[in-house]
């Protein structure tokens, strides 16, 4: 294959986790690639590490696919799953089960071709510890899937999975609690662009007793993970105040989703590809002013050589 060159150097792409929410948000991705626009590093946690490996593989077809369910996932999520004893979301075969049998493909030849470094992240259940993982830890493609699946493992929603002797959960759960811009400001990083999964303006709210029972019934024993979803409310709220300062600063160029049609545990497919489709829409329209963040005009950095490939009216299949 010929030589994979990025074009984007001092600038991270951070994507937002939020589970089908990336429904929304996966579009970014695909208007990327589409545009010819890729970046040298990219970070994310939870649904967004799932956009950050697919967008490094230049898959679109999988870009959108793995936040739809009407076909790979069909069966897999809601009461379905929940019937059969697998969870709200039966991670076993939507992962590694997909991966396996080749119902989802991943392009890891293209994906390890691609120079761009990664960066996503997990919650160790039993020791409250924020752990990272960069594209050196995906030594092969099944190693790959399961990083994604912990960073992803929502509690009481999914399977957890134990990785080299570590129970891994939701990548959300530690660090920045849901908002992965410090990956990238650790690794030396000043500027950004963020793509969020909540309209501007939103925050967190903190749990009512409701709420705090829940966590109580989901974590038993686990004083960590307990910590982390009563504290979570708190730090996501303090992180998203850090994104907005670095964007006042001219630092960060944050991308809100005009409005957001689903929700993290949306599961009906016609709802998922309708907000696939408001997603794309308005990210084209923003093209303008990310190129005038990243190359310095509205018209600036490389085009689609094939008109079409601007519009997103292509075929995937």
């Amino acid at each position: 294959m010929e030589t994979l060159k990025n074009n984007v150097f001092d600038c991270a792409l951070v994507f937002e986790g939020g589970g089908y929410r990336a429904a929304y948000t996966c579009a970014f991705a695909n208007v990327l690639l589409e545009q010819g626009i890729y970046f040298d590093y990219v970070c994310g946690l939870s649904a967004g590490a799932s956009n950050s490996v697919n967008y490094l593989s230049r898959d679109r077809k999988r870009v959108r696919e793995a936040f739809m369910t009407d076909g790979v996932a069909k069966g897999l999520v809601g009461l379905p799953s929940l019937l059969r004893g697998r969870g709200y979301f039966d991670a076993d075969s939507l992962y590694e089960g997909a991966l396996r049998d080749g119902t989802l493909q991943f392009d890891w030849e293209t994906f390890s071709a691609n120079p761009a470094r990664l960066r996503i992240q997990a919650f160790e259940r039993d020791t409250g510890r924020t752990v990272r993982f960069g594209r050196e830890d995906m030594t092969d493609p099944m190693r790959m899937i399961d990083l994604i699946r912990a960073s992803s493992t929502l509690p009481g929603m999914m399977k957890p999975l134990e990785v080299d002797g570590s129970v891994l959960m939701d990548g959300g759960l530690g660090a920045g609690a849901g908002i992965p811009l410090g990956m990238a400001e650790d690794d030396g990083f000043e500027r950004f662009v963020f793509v969020a999964t909540r309209p501007r303006g939103y925050r967190k709210k903190q749990p009512g007793a409701r709420d705090k029972q829940m966590f109580k019934a989901v974590t038993r024993d686990r004083p960590y993970l307990r910590n982390a979803l009563l504290t979570r409310w708190e730090r996501y709220n303090a992180a998203l105040d850090h994104v907005e300062e670095l964007a006042e600063k001219g630092q960060a160029l944050v991308i809100y989703p005009d409005e957001m049609p689903v929700e993290n545990a949306t599961v009906n497919p016609r709802r998922l590809a309708a907000a696939y489709d408001a997603g794309h829409a308005q990210y084209l329209s923003e093209m303008p002013r990310l190129r005038e963040f990243l190359f310095g005009s509205a018209s600036g950095g490389p085009q689609p050589e094939d008109p079409d490939q601007g519009t997103g009216y292509i075929t995937l299949g």
